[in-house]
């Protein structure tokens, strides 16, 4: 009987591990991810402060489309702890959460569309409003500063 709770102890500790390392693993997805899109970020800000070809961006744009389409997988219950800022908010408010990324991937459409037609007055607008009224509207409820 002790030999048989003493395993189940290992066990339990065992998948205790492991699910701390799913956890920093998933955390640290989400912030080399999140890293990669502020680096798209500011390489299309040159191309819009100088009224540069906005169709060479099509890539940039299409890599945030389909990382932002899975952004909520990335924030499993528990993972809430460790290197993170993430806020409690995102998992008290999930479809809150869920809701911004799609306006988010809904202006990133219009952006992928405005590229596509090199479009740069129209790509310019959109990526100004971007920060402030995309990404923002993420920061500001789910992100610890």
């Amino acid at each position: 009987m002790l030999v048989a709770l003493g395993l189940l102890a290992l066990a339990g500790a065992a998948l205790a591990q492991g699910s701390a390392a799913g956890t920093a693993e998933v955390i640290a997805q989400r912030r080399a991810g999140l890293k990669r899109m502020g680096q798209h970020m500011e390489a299309m800000k040159p191309v819009v402060e100088t009224g540069g070809e906005v169709k060479s961006l099509e890539p940039r744009i299409d890599d945030m489309i389909t990382w932002f389409r899975g952004l909520p997988a990335l924030f499993p219950p528990g993972s809430d702890t460790g290197d993170t800022k993430a806020l409690p908010a995102i998992w008290q408010d999930f479809g809150k959460f869920e809701a911004t990324d799609q306006a988010l991937l809904g202006q990133l459409a219009k952006m992928k569309q405005a590229a596509a037609e090199d479009d740069k007055v129209g790509f310019a607008t959109m990526y100004k409003a971007l920060g402030p009224q995309y990404c923002g509207t993420c920061h500001r409820p789910f992100r610890a500063r």
